[in-house]
């Protein structure tokens, strides 16, 4: 605490004497407040802060004016003045008194609910092991130890079945916890799996613990069990057939004739159900399975492949073609001149046709 701290301090200046003749003395000093102040809350802790904010005040007014008439802090701020607290030993809006017992409150082996505040009922909360108003008796699953001393002896724990005992050993039972029945000085079992007991919802079977049970859900393959494993159901879940003894995935692709209906489909079996997919090299378009082709090229024109052969036959059939146009101009439209011409055109593009002539065509035909 930041009084007891600060109890033997003083202003660190070197000449003690003249600081408190001049200053006052460093026990009851401003100084001496701020440094209790500043250390009393860590600077994270939020509530602690927050609270001191409010009562900055409150403790200014005793450091000052009320710390020789009061000088415990705690007893003036916290019991006196704020009403927030209680002194030891006692609890509620009026500090009453806590439940007394041979060895203090509680007898010493519990709390006082709310004690040292203004909250609580005042009722004795006990430590592991013990019971009762003042908690001076042995819990439930607990026993009294022999002691010879004159001194009460403490309260140990029975055998884990045992509610009441006189021993640790698991034949000294007197009585026993839910789930176990007496059975000389022993706590067995109760089988709620074997009895009318236990409830389990549907599709789940029964499984006996240690002095309990658990619901355990049935095999995908049942519908309703009496145990784990398919071996153990009452009926056989939708796509599984009773097999000798046992509950066994239905291969519905090997056993329906057609189990995929749809063209270009495969089945592939699934545990309990099965599942329709396209065939290698189909995929699935609108709920059908077409051929997955892939994306064609654009297609060639008619020029695209020519050999550089090819390209000079072309250009001299060109070259032609002009002398033949320019000889009929002189010729002015005469007869045997246009006819020479067009036997020209028709001659040279002869033998270039005759190599690319379904090429053409098909140029042609496309548009190219």
């Amino acid at each position: 605490m930041g009084l007891e701290r600060t109890a033997n301090k003083n202003f660190g200046g070197g000449n003690t004497a003249w600081e408190e003749e001049k200053l006052a003395k460093y026990s009851r000093s401003e100084t001496r407040l701020l440094e209790i102040v500043e250390a009393a809350c860590e600077k994270s802790d939020f509530e602690c802060n927050k609270l001191l904010e409010q009562i900055e005040d409150q403790v200014e007014t005793w450091w000052f004016h009320r710390q020789q008439e009061a000088p415990d802090l705690f007893e003036w701020l916290c019991i006196e003045e704020l009403r927030l607290c209680c002194p030891p030993g006692r609890f509620g809006p009026e500090c009453a008194e806590c439940p007394l017992g041979p060895g203090g409150v509680c007898g010493g082996l519990g709390r006082c609910e709310g004690e040292g505040t203004r909250l609580g009922d005042g009722e004795c909360v006990c430590d592991p092991g013990y019971s009762g108003p003042l908690c001076q008796e042995c819990a439930d699953g607990y026993y009294r130890e022999k002691n010879s001393n004159g001194t009460q002896p403490p309260c140990s724990a029975c055998y884990h079945s045992c509610k009441k005992c006189s021993g640790p050993q698991n034949y000294k039972c007197l009585d026993c916890k839910p789930g176990w029945i007496l059975h000389d000085n022993k706590c067995v079992d109760i089988d709620e799996c074997g009895t009318e007991l236990a409830r389990c919802p549907s599709n789940t079977y029964c499984f006996n613990t240690d002095g309990s049970y658990e619901c355990r859900g049935c095999d995908q393959a049942c519908v309703g069990c009496m145990g784990s494993g398919p071996a153990r159901c009452k009926k056989c879940a939708r796509g599984y057939r009773l097999t000798g003894a046992k509950c066994l995935d239905v291969d519905e692709c090997k056993e329906k004739a057609i189990a995929c209906p749809g063209l270009n489909e495969a089945c592939f079996n699934e545990e309990g159900s099965f599942r329709c997919e396209c065939a290698e090299g189909f995929i699935r378009r609108d709920s059908i399975c077409v051929e997955n082709l892939p994306p064609s090229g654009p297609e060639k024109g008619l020029f695209d492949d020519m050999t550089d052969d090819e390209v000079l036959v072309l250009q001299q059939m060109f070259f032609g073609v002009v002398i033949c146009a320019l000889a009929t101009l002189a010729a002015k439209g005469d007869m045997v001149f246009t006819a020479i011409f067009i036997g020209g055109v028709a001659a040279m593009a002869g033998y270039w046709l005759s190599e690319k002539g379904d090429r053409m065509l098909d140029g042609f035909l496309k548009g190219r």
